[in-house]
């Protein structure tokens, strides 16, 4: 049976060693209960790290983690502190953590770090493979291990593998400031989903693969080699109904049964009617805007006096990556700006902040949940935040406000909070007011909207649309009309080939013959492409000829001497062996002189695109442009054309990176039509990479080789991934006689 292989960064379980005694037990909450039923799921494998180093487990101890991990159906990976220092604490959360969060001036690019990061995503990978099985499917979680995907698909290239991004995906411009930024993305681009918390962090990721990669991206799909990856964005939820529950057996405690932090919470509210309890819960990081909170609390109470004594902070910053200089900062300057606002407007009976810094049990925080009026979501950027759902879960009245920050991934999906900017003091102050003073009723109504949308997308639910989009890619591949020129399907081209009295070759030039190149004019054949067509042409019985967009000119200085036929200016002129160059058509160049100052224009607004004049038509490069004005442009281009060619017989060819006008009466495959109409041929080879090249193919019988240079939709019946692999084909031609 197909398992589900989960792969973080930790195991949901902690692993305890205490005086030789080995102690294993479940995590809850976050991802372990999101992932609960997808792990039990077909014998689902959960891999992760233990906790444990290396340098504290000896042989024995290895062997017993191992078993009792086992036995909770996970598969430890074993990492040393040195790994711990430089991978986790190093790369991941010095360099990749502050960077996605865009706090540049914190990130540290170390090439030691990177080295780190890139052996342990390969122990990683390792012990995925041991328990890798053919048709299992495997999701990878998080910044931790975005070079996995890879290395798994390099080795498992038929497995199904879906990755989650926890934390935002940072914009282009920070984004291409990283020094490892193609391997990092080519790591990701392993998966066949890729999932994200909002559209913004889907986005990002996006504009970089366009813009880094010059990969095709056609709305939230990514053509890769000969794969389609989908990208979307999946908002995490949280166990609803574990909060709900909680919140309801909380309302019911006896005043014996209330904890110590609940008595005291009381106390508070015992005060007076006008009294309100504001909560702010986050882990002590940087990205979680927690000083800025405190001086925008600051601010407030100057600028309403009117809430001193009546309104109280309640703060829980719960300790993390206490060793990171960064946060030891963070640290101090907390303690210090809490002492301040205490300092400045406390009272006998009235403490501004209660300032907690340490983990409370899951009881300990229904309590601060269920008993604020107000929730202060604020961080600066954040993934999600499952916080304010959790807290909204809790309300079982419905009442109380959550007050989120813009930046946070959940206020994509809760606008019936009160967002505010995190930066703006002001704004917050304001909306603080607002929230003290909200009337039930509006309450009521803002939570029964986000109660009802936190409910039906929980965790599981998070959980089990991730896996079904993963199964859906399956689908995507099949759409693709044309299939892969395997090994075996080639072998037996070949010996059609051999077995042939008379064959014909149809090849194109750019993108197929050889790679495309900034500037047209510079992409001259090399030496070795002359030798290889010279040497298929010396071949019994077999023709030659290249079909190409080019202009007659430059084909003839690059080709003219030799004896191989020529097709140009997408069917126009005609060389054919040891003859003079004819026209197939006559055609009208006037129109021309209408079209060019259109595109200058065009040039003039879009940097890094230039146009091509040939004899016969007019391209528009837009090659080295920026991905997605490139995509507006080339949609205003063909809008203008379209009212301007309508009575001129002219067509806008679509190509690869380039938009060229020319008559609509001529194409490669009405020239090409020709010459199959003069000959019979019991073997044809038809290869090309864009749309001009569709036309062959349309024209070729059944039983043609038709080819496609990359993984496209196509009329083609085959296609190979580069024009190297054209290379390597024709080369394997040349061997057969």
């Amino acid at each position: 049976m197909n398992k589900t292989i989960i792969v973080s960064n930790r195991l949901p379980l902690q692993v305890k060693l205490d005086n030789n005694e080995l102690e294993v037990v479940p995590s809850v909450g976050g991802l372990a209960t999101g992932m609960r039923s997808v792990h039990k799921e077909g014998d689902g494998v959960w891999i992760g790290w233990s906790g444990l180093t290396e340098e504290e487990l000896d042989e024995s101890l290895e062997k017993r983690v191992d078993e009792a991990v086992a036995r909770e159906g996970c598969a430890a990976v074993n990492l040393n502190s040195d790994d711990i220092d430089n991978y986790y604490y190093g790369f991941s959360n010095r360099t990749l953590w502050p960077l996605f969060h865009y706090f540049m001036e914190f990130t540290e690019f170390e090439n030691t770090y990177w080295e780190a990061y890139k052996r342990v995503n390969e122990k990683f990978a390792e012990v995925v493979l041991e328990n890798i099985e053919e048709g299992d499917n495997v999701w990878i979680h998080d910044y931790q291990l975005l070079l996995l995907p890879k290395l798994i698909k390099d080795k498992h290239p038929e497995t199904s593998i879906g990755f989650f991004l926890h934390i935002p995906f940072p914009s282009y411009e920070i984004f291409r400031s990283f020094p490892w930024r193609e391997e990092i993305l080519e790591g990701m681009l392993g998966a066949d989903l890729l999932g994200f918390h909002t559209y913004d962090y889907e986005r990002h990721f996006l504009s970089s693969v366009k813009r880094i990669l010059r990969l095709d991206v056609k709305f939230n799909q990514i053509t890769y080699h000969d794969r389609i990856i989908k990208v979307d964005s999946f908002p995490m939820g949280i166990d609803y109904a574990k909060f709900e529950n909680a919140a309801k057996k909380h309302m019911e405690q006896t005043e014996k049964e209330k904890s110590d932090l609940q008595k005291r919470l009381d106390d508070h509210i015992e005060e007076g009617a006008k009294s309100t309890l504001v909560l702010s819960i986050d882990r002590l990081d940087y990205t979680k805007g927690i000083p800025n909170r405190i001086r925008a609390f600051e601010y407030f109470l100057n600028k309403y006096p009117e809430f001193k004594q009546r309104v109280r902070l309640v703060m829980l910053a719960v300790p993390s990556r206490s060793n990171v200089p960064q946060y030891q900062r963070l640290k101090r300057e907390t303690d210090e700006l809490v002492g301040r606002v205490n300092g400045e407007f406390a009272t006998v009976s009235w403490t501004p902040i209660w300032y907690f810094y340490r983990s409370l049990p899951f009881d300990n925080l229904i309590d601060l949940y269920t008993s604020a009026d107000v929730a202060l979501i604020t961080p600066v950027r954040d993934g999600m935040n499952l916080v304010a759902k959790e807290y909204v879960a809790t309300r079982t009245k419905q009442d109380g406000v959550l007050i989120l920050s813009e930046m946070a991934g959940a206020s994509k999906e809760m606008n019936e909070a009160l967002l505010i900017n995190p930066n703006n003091f002001e704004e917050i102050a304001d909306t603080l007011k607002r929230a003290i003073e909200m009337p039930v009723a509006e309450q009521q109504s803002r939570n029964a909207i986000l109660q009802k949308r936190l409910r039906r997308y929980s965790v599981e639910k998070w959980a089990s649309e991730f896996m079904r989009s993963l199964q859906e890619t399956k689908k995507i591949k099949k759409r693709i009309v044309s299939k892969r020129l395997t090994k075996k399907r080639k072998e037996k081209m070949f010996k059609a080939y051999k077995n042939a009295s008379s064959r014909l070759l149809l090849l194109d030039y750019d993108g197929t013959l050889t790679g495309f190149k900034d500037n047209p004019q510079s992409a001259f054949p090399d030496e070795d492409l002359f030798t290889l067509l010279d040497s298929l042409y010396d071949h019994d019985n077999t023709d030659i000829i290249i079909v190409s967009g080019r202009d007659k000119e430059t084909f003839e200085k690059w080709f003219g001497d030799k004896n191989y036929s020529l097709i140009t200016d997408h069917g126009v002129w005609l060389k054919r062996h040891h003859k003079d160059w004819e026209p197939l058509e006559r055609l009208k160049t006037e129109w021309m002189d209408n079209i060019r100052p259109i595109l200058e224009t065009f040039v003039d607004r879009t940097p890094g695109t230039f146009i091509e004049e040939k004899k016969y038509s007019l391209a528009w490069h837009y090659r080295k442009a920026d991905p997605e004005l490139a995509q507006i442009r080339t949609m205003e281009l063909q809008t203008v054309l379209t009212g301007l060619i309508a009575n001129d017989d002219l067509s806008v060819l679509d190509g690869n990176k380039v938009m060229e006008i020319k008559s609509s009466r001529v194409n490669k495959g009405t020239a090409v039509s020709r010459v199959l109409a003069e000959k019979h041929y019991d073997f044809i080879f038809c290869i090309g990479d864009d749309w001009t090249d569709e036309y062959m193919f349309e024209e070729m019988p059944s039983d043609a080789y038709t080819v496609k240079v990359g993984f496209k939709k196509t009329k083609a019946r085959f296609y190979v991934n580069s024009n190297e692999e054209v290379r390597e084909m024709l080369s394997s031609f040349n061997e057969l006689e």
